[in-house]
């Protein structure tokens, strides 16, 4: 586990739960949900197999608990921008570039909270597609006072919202510690990106 660290999930308790949680993540991105065993992530932790079953009940369970902070923590995010930003532009500036930046530098966990999504059972899963139309909504909000004052011009704020999304969840996909840009680099490039998408006057 070289690439993620404990300030993850700072509120996790006790520590053990915190890095099978660490464990689970790692083991997601190498190998996929569906190939990892609970043994692949008690290895990982460097804990006996019953040790998870102490936290967790199943595999699903710490999946849920890992795709749920990842979303609450976007959440968190982008109501906070909201809160002590006014104004859609800088608005929009700003939670692109926080957005982004946290999809690049904790681009691991993001890669497992974004596309192992649909493992997760029906119920876990409806908890975690509420907060991403949380997450959605607050971003066409933005996106809608925009355009009613008149600074961007876009025909559906809809498909712009999830658009600005999509572009911030891929970097997940392809960011690594060898891309030339840090993360606050690219979240101020595709800050602007995103302003001109919207039509920024």
């Amino acid at each position: 586990m070289t690439t993620l660290s404990a300030d993850l999930w700072p509120d996790v308790q006790p520590e053990t739960a915190r890095r099978l949680m660490l464990a689970g993540v790692e083991s997601f991105a190498e190998r996929g949900y569906h190939a990892t065993t609970t043994r692949d992530i008690a290895g990982a932790a460097g804990m006996s197999p019953a040790a998870l079953y102490v936290h967790f009940p199943s595999k699903a369970a710490l999946l849920f608990a890992i795709s749920r902070n990842g979303h609450e923590q976007t959440l968190s995010l982008v109501e906070d921008v909201i809160s002590r930003v006014t104004g859609p532009v800088e608005r929009m500036r700003l939670l692109v570039e926080d957005f982004v930046a946290w999809h690049a530098r904790r681009h691991t966990v993001a890669r497992v909270v974004q596309y192992e999504l649909n493992a997760l059972p029906e119920k876990e899963y409806q908890v975690v597609a509420q907060l991403r139309r949380q997450i959605e909504q607050r971003v066409r909000e933005v996106i809608a006072e925009g355009v009613e004052s008149g600074v961007f011009t876009v025909s559906d704020v809809g498909i712009a919202a999830r658009a600005v999304l999509s572009l911030g969840v891929d970097v997940a996909r392809w960011y690594s510690e060898r891309t030339r840009q840090t993360p606050a680099e690219l979240g101020k490039e595709y800050g602007e990106l995103v302003l001109r998408m919207l039509g920024a006057s």
